[in-house]
């Protein structure tokens, strides 16, 4: 199948060529034969040219063009064209000599007055040089941009992949550790025997839906996202019981806007994880509100400024995942003072 291809392809490249330099061939008789009646002058004279005027152009479009030019080899390349047009101008210079010699037997006013001068003979040659090398130009050019946007392509491609693999890899991180901190909770109930146990294992299967069906989907909207931080919010108020004091306000929320799932849940369960008790009660302001296409999060808690070192797996993740997903189209600012740790999050989403 391939050498039945390659074949075809020879055939119509040499069909290409004739016809080509058959055109050639017409515009020398028709050139050559302005103010000349001598048609078997002016054909001979063009076909003398001919092998001159393929020779040239050959050596410029499949030697001195690929191999030297394209590859900026710039003074080879002006070498080489040096010598070929001297080559060619010494082969024109007899062509002249031949049609003053064998076709006008020595008789100067029998030439066709074209083929008298040796500029425009010249002109005549390298025109077609100069056509022939420009369309090499020109293919060759479109051939690299062709293979240029193909690499880009694979580059592309490759990126994509391993972006999704490293998301993928995070996703692996984080939702295990959500997981684990909440069903950690839920056991603690457990042993209690607690009244609200069934209440906070409804919660936990919304939330447990969302990890495991909804966090899939490359966005998801952020109401979605609200409603299931208030079920862990919920959770955390039945583990704090008394112990917790929370202001959570949600302003300005469009229907419309869209994030990527998982996104501030981390941060929210990174709070109550890692807060700490001051004079007996865990402080967590949370806002949340938008503003045109950009989300806001503001938190803060109460800590421990002596283990302020450890935030856990998931708020470190949620970092390489926010560059990511929103690669120069977020801010994230994280530091704890005065045993307040706090984190402001600004988020263009589209």
């Amino acid at each position: 199948m391939v050498t039945k291809q390659f074949v075809f392809k020879k055939i119509a490249q040499i069909f290409t060529h004739t016809f080509f330099w058959c055109g050639v061939l017409l515009f020398y008789t028709y050139f050559f034969a302005v103010n000349s009646n001598d048609f078997n002058y002016v054909l001979s004279f063009s076909l003398f040219l001919m092998p001159i005027t393929i020779a040239t152009s050959y050596v410029f479009i499949y030697k001195i063009i690929p191999e030297y030019f394209i590859s900026k080899r710039y003074f080879l390349f002006g070498l080489y064209s040096l010598y070929t047009l001297i080559i060619s101008a010494y082969l024109i210079v007899i062509s002249v000599f031949y049609g003053l010699i064998y076709l006008s037997n020595f008789q100067y006013n029998n030439m066709a007055p074209i083929s008298k001068s040796l500029l425009l003979v010249a002109i005549a040659v390298y025109l077609v040089v100069v056509v022939v090398s420009a369309f090499k130009l020109l293919k060759l050019n479109v051939k690299h941009t062709e293979a240029t946007k193909k690499l880009e392509t694979k580059i592309l491609e490759t990126q994509l992949k391993l972006k999704e693999q490293e998301l993928n890899y995070l996703k692996m991180q984080i939702h295990p550790h959500f997981l684990f901190n909440t069903l950690n909770t839920l056991y603690g109930f457990a042993l209690k025997k607690a009244d609200e146990t069934p209440e906070m294992i409804l919660k936990l299967s919304n939330l447990l839906d969302y990890l495991l069906y909804q966090v899939d989907k490359p966005f998801v909207s952020l109401q979605d996202e609200i409603n299931h931080i208030n079920d862990y919010i919920d959770l955390e108020k039945m583990r704090f019981n008394n112990t917790l004091q929370i202001h959570f306000n949600i302003n300005n929320i469009r229907n419309d806007i869209k994030i990527a799932p998982m996104l501030l849940l981390p941060f929210v369960e990174n709070s109550f994880k890692h807060g700490s008790l001051n004079q007996g009660i865990l402080i967590v302001k949370m806002n949340i509100y938008g503003k045109n296409n950009m989300v806001f999060l503001e938190i803060e808690n109460s800590c421990n400024t002596e283990n302020i070192s450890e935030k856990g797996i998931g708020l470190e993740n949620i970092k390489k995942r926010l560059d990511l997903l929103y690669k120069n189209k977020y801010t994230l600012n994280i530091n704890d003072k005065n045993n307040l740790f706090k984190v402001n999050l600004k988020l263009i989403t589209d």
